[in-house]
């Protein structure tokens, strides 16, 4: 699929809410990075996408995977698992797609953003906010509950 920019400062936490630059000051970039690529390979496996040898590999803001997706949604949101995570800038998706489909489209969500507003959009009714929720899954898991940053698949 290719490389894609995130919002480093935006997306979800390893530590939770509170976690703070300097709590974290005194660990080596190395242990940060193993502890990323940990993080996002059970946020993945968590998801349920079905990508056989999957391979994440953090580098400070950038995260390599790899690995073979049976759908192309599976590689997308692998993408978006791993791109929205706090402190993540770049992934660089090299996951092999069995068969392959056209790429939905990623939207990067902006200030004063709803799922409605980006459905109208896209899809020309705001009705269809339903289409795009369910495309992220289970990332997203409330439709009222997205943030600036926040990259999004549209389908």
């Amino acid at each position: 699929m290719g490389l894609f920019d995130f919002v480093k400062d935006a997306g979800e936490k390893m530590f939770g809410a509170e976690e703070k630059k300097e709590d974290i000051v005194s660990v080596s970039p190395e242990r940060i990075n193993q502890l990323r690529q940990e993080h996002i390979t059970k946020m993945i496996q968590d998801a349920g996408l079905q990508i056989e040898n999957l391979k994440v590999v953090a580098d400070g803001e950038l995260v390599t995977l790899d690995g073979t997706a049976t759908k192309q949604q599976d590689s997308e949101k692998a993408t978006l698992t791993a791109g929205n995570q706090f402190g993540i800038s770049r992934v660089d998706n090299r996951i092999v797609v069995a068969t392959p489909e056209p790429e939905a489209k990623m939207y990067a969500v902006k200030s004063g953003d709803t799922l409605s507003k980006i459905a109208k959009e896209y899809y020309g009714s705001a009705n269809k906010y339903m289409v795009i929720f369910e495309a992220n899954k289970p990332m997203l898991t409330d439709p009222d509950k997205i943030y600036p940053g926040q990259v999004l698949r549209i389908p």
